[in-house]
Formats: structure tokens, sequence, C-alpha cells
């Protein structure tokens, strides 16, 4: 942290996401606000602890994406220059206020970065691909493929933002998130701290038609004058000559993010010389430089990860550049997963005619399953689902949720029925409840983290509606799964030890639940036993919280 505040101009080994911080730095970012998910927890991390010793940077993690995303708007609207981090399922809790963003722009800057897990390390939900939300918002997506090109395509980011009065996505990756390479730092520019003003004016922060309609507009004019910008951006380039390009019959790949990587490697592996068209823009494209690139060309390669966008718009384009060109992409390339340089030689020789087989790997890995914290720190979740199958008949109906406790869904435990995405334990438990009359008992588990994010909105629908689900709340005093980071019900923020404490049981209360327990997994496991037993058979929404703090939490509050 300190080595990203300090370096003038220097050269040092970063990690894609440490790179992102220092490219916000050095384009003199005052505004950061984040809800962690990983692959993108370190950038609210690094910041966490940067913000706590520069007055010119304010720092927040906030209870949801979408808030984090309205925070920096509001900054925005200020006059600052402000970063939002999340990951990819972030994006869809923060769409309803991302595409209006559009339409009123920026006044400060703003760059949204959005992280994507293709494989799904670190995710449960879904293998999104937030390219897609390029067409619905009509906002610039920059796509770094390595830890340089993000501290550059971050501050890129804040110069769009900043000349055309638009947000600007920066999409990353996990591989481009968390790998780490040589970058060249740039000097940090002298950040006062904020004299921020709103300057009040309904014609462009209010979004009510007529207006809006004449906004839509506005935003369709800025992005065909971006266009031409793009295709004079050296962010998009070819890698080789085209005019040397005989040995492989013409032809050439387009290619962005990551998988440039993939195909650089790839192409060292079959010894051949094929010309490739790196995109660092995904949206709007420069369709000019693309039609020049596939005007001589016999056939392309698209190799680009999960949904085939840029394949697409590659053969849309071909129509007029060049109707007789072979297109391959996702007919030799998988659509689900990770790309690796193996599996993209492949189709370049399949391309190129060149002989090539796939290279199994000589060690297959041991398989095992994520498991919770055991010995000198023993997660409290073991005592919770220890408690559950004891208080409960097997035909019960469980619903999880996303963190440390979804571990649950695998061996040993094999506990939940559904499991969906940030807040919706009790919500589709609640469909359960109400699509049986009650008949199927529905027992949901929800994190004191996703309680705040998106399950307090839920627990008062089944109130309203009457549900008679009984809902766990663990609440181990930290948002743990993404690293550790603060929550409103631990009475600590990002920039001080000293917040107000949402009580989970008081909010519960105030939404009108009337059986209320809170227990002590650990010291208290008798009494958790007997407490579900007592609220299972209640014909009424009941509420049980294992309070119990983190194991490694308070093993590092004891060093």
């Amino acid at each position: 942290m300190q080595e990203l505040t300090r370096l003038q101009n220097e050269r040092v080994i970063l990690m894609g996401n440490e790179a992102i911080v220092r490219g916000a730095l050095e384009s003199g970012v005052q505004f950061v606000s984040t809800y962690p998910g990983t692959p993108a927890s370190e950038i609210g991390n690094l910041f966490s602890e940067i913000a706590k010793n520069n007055d010119s940077i304010y720092f927040e993690f906030s209870t949801n994406e979408k808030t984090a995303l309205e925070a920096a708007i509001g900054a925005s609207f200020s006059g600052l220059k402000c970063l939002v981090a999340m990951k990819n399922f972030g994006m869809n809790v923060a769409l309803e206020s991302l595409i209006p963003f559009g339409y009123t722009g920026s006044k400060g800057a703003t760059v949204i970065i959005v992280a994507d897990d293709p494989s799904c390390h670190s995710s449960a939900q879904s293998e999104e691909n937030s390219r897609g939300f390029a067409y619905l918002s009509h906002i610039p997506v920059l796509e770094p493929s390595d830890a340089q090109e993000c501290l550059e395509f971050v501050r890129l980011g804040f110069q769009i933002s900043k000349r055309f009065h638009l947000p600007v996505i920066v999409r990353t990756t996990t591989r481009v998130a968390h790998q780490k390479a040589v970058v060249q730092t740039s000097g940090l520019p002298k950040v006062r701290p904020s004299d921020a003003e709103f300057i009040k004016d309904k014609h462009r922060f209010v979004t009510m038609p007529p207006r809006v309609m004449e906004m839509h507009q506005e935003l369709l004019d800025k992005i065909s004058i971006i266009k031409l910008f793009v295709e004079d951006s050296d962010v998009n380039y070819v890698y080789g000559d085209l005019s040397t390009n005989t040995n492989t019959k013409r032809a050439g790949i387009i290619t962005s993010g990551v998988a440039y990587l993939h195909v650089l490697e790839a192409l060292r592996m079959l010894g051949k010389d094929v010309p490739v068209l790196k995109l660092g823009f995904f949206y709007p494209l420069p369709e000019q430089k693309i039609k020049d690139f596939i005007k001589p060309l016999k056939k392309v390669l698209i190799v680009e990860e999960l949904d085939p966008y840029l394949e697409k718009e590659v053969a849309a384009l071909a129509k007029s550049a060049n109707p007789k060109l072979v297109i391959y992409g996702k007919n030799i390339l998988p659509e689900t997963g990770e790309m690796n340089p193996e599996i993209v030689a492949g189709a370049v020789a399949a391309v190129v005619r060149k002989k090539y087989v796939v290279p199994q790997s000589m060690v297959e890995g041991v398989k095992h399953f994520p498991r919770f914290c055991s010995g000198a720190a023993t997660c409290p979740y073991w005592r919770v689902f220890a408690a559950i199958k004891k208080a409960v008949p097997e035909n019960t109906v469980f619903g999880g949720d996303i963190g440390c406790y979804m571990i649950a869904a695998l061996p040993p435990h094999n506990l939940y029925d559904y499991m969906f995405c940030m807040g919706s334990s009790i919500g589709i438990g609640h469909g359960i409840a109400k699509a049986t009359n009650g008949q199927q008992k529905v027992v949901t588990l929800i994190g004191d983290g996703t309680f705040f994010h998106s399950g307090i909105e839920a627990l008062l629908n089944a109130v309203y509606n009457q549900s008679n689900l009984l809902a766990i709340i663990v609440d181990n005093r930290i948002t743990a799964m993404t690293g550790h980071q603060p929550n409103p019900g631990m009475g600590k923020a990002a920039e001080t030890d000293a917040a107000p404490e949402i009580k989970i049981e008081e909010v519960a209360r105030a939404l009108g639940v009337k059986n209320i327990k809170i227990v002590d997994p650990v010291d208290g496991f008798d009494e958790l036993v007997t407490s579900i037993q007592e609220y299972y058979p209640k014909n009424e929404i009941s509420v049980i919280i294992a309070k119990r703090i983190c194991a490694l939490l308070e093993k590092r509050q004891k060093q």
C-alpha cells in the first residue's frame, strides 16, 4: 500500500488490482466506493488503507453495489473524480442506476471497474459476461489484458470520462485482476482536499420525460463522437505484419483482454507468425480498423472468453468489408470457462492447418471441496449446521445464500436445496412457502454482510406478506468471504473505528418480526438447537441470529 502511494516514474511488480488503484491515484481520484466482491476485492482493501492517511480521497465500503454507484454519481455530479469497483454480479445490482447515469453523464469523471470471473473461481450463481451491459447502457468499455494496461486503461478511462462527460467501464477478469507483472508508473498529481459543490441543473440531472428522450439521443450522439476517438486510439493495434502474411494463407486473429496473452503464447508454441488485431476498446469498437484488418484476409479467428460478442460484430462488418471471409470462433473454441494457451493453440492450428494435439495434464490435481476453517481457527458455522441437522426433520426445504456459509451446499453438509444470489435465500424461500400454502417448511440461511446488502427488503416482503419461514442469520461480525471488510453491523467503517452499529435484531424487529433470538452457536449450541425446534413449527416468520465472531478475525485481533 505504501509503495503504491510513493512511487514516482518507477518500474515495479504489481498485481492487476494494484495497478488499477495506482492508475486511479495517477488520475487524481477523489472519491472511491465499492462493495467487496472477488476478484475485485483488493481494490477496496487498498483504498481503505490509503484513504486513512490521505485527506484528498474519500473511501467507503457501501452497503451494496447500487448504493456504491449512487454515492459516486452524487460525488460526480458535485465535480469529483470517482472510482467505483465491483464484481460482475454487482453490476446486476447497480444496473438500475447505471443506465440513467449514461443519460445524465458524469460532471466530474467516473470510472467503473467490473471484474468478471470466467470458470467461476470465486462465484456461484452464473458465469456472467459483463461486456453485454455495454449494448444496454451505451457506456464505453475498455478491456485490459495485463497489469500495465490496468493502470493505463484506468487513466484513459478518466480522460475519456472527463472529455466526453460520460462514465467509463473498465472490465477485467480474474486472470487480469490477479496476475502480476512489471508495471511502469508515472508521477502522482497533487490533489487538494475536496472543495466540491453540487450546482443545480434540472435540465441535466432530472431524468423525466420528455427531457429523458432528449438525453437518450444526446447519449447516442456522444457515442458517435467517441467512435472517431476510438478509431485513432493506440489501445487498438495490430501485432505482426499483414503484408508478410503468406505462409498462413492470409489468416488473422482478432482478440481482446487476457485472451490476447493466450494468443501470443499459442503462436509461440506453434512457431507461427499470424497477425493479431488486439482491441483495447470493447465498446464502441473501432469498426474501420476491424474492416481494414479483415479486408485482405481469407479467414480470421476470433478469440474471446464466454459469449461471442466480438465474433458477431466481426461477422456483421465482414458483410461489407469482406463477404467471402471465413470466420472461426465458437465453432472451434469453448463458450464456457477460461481460455488458456493450449486451447487457443488448438484453435489456431485448426485455422492455419498445422497438426497440433492439445496436451493432457501429466499430473492431475487432487480433487477436494472447499471447507469451513478448522483446527486452531474453527469456524462457528460448523456448529450452526450441526444444530440445524439435529433440530429439523429431513423433509425441510433449505435455502442458501452468498457468503462463507455457501460451502454448506457441498460435502460433508450437502444442505441446500436452492442457492441463487445475494439476499435470495429469504426471497425465494418466501415464494416456496406461499406456493405450498406453508405446508413445506423453509429454513433459510443468510450472513450478516449479505443481510445488509440485500436481505433486509426480502425479510420485509416476507413479513408484509405473512410468510412462515425460519430465517437463520449467521452473524460472524465481518464480511468474511471477500477478505474481512467491515459491514454496518460491526460498529466500524473503512476510515474510522467508530461508526453506528446497526443491530440486526433491531432491524428485524422494526420490520415486524415478532419471534427473534440471538444465540452463540458455540457456547450456546444446545440453546441454538432448542431455539430452532421452538421456532420451526410456528406459522409466522421467525429469525434466529447465530452470533459468533469469525475465528480467523478473532485470531488476528489477538495477535
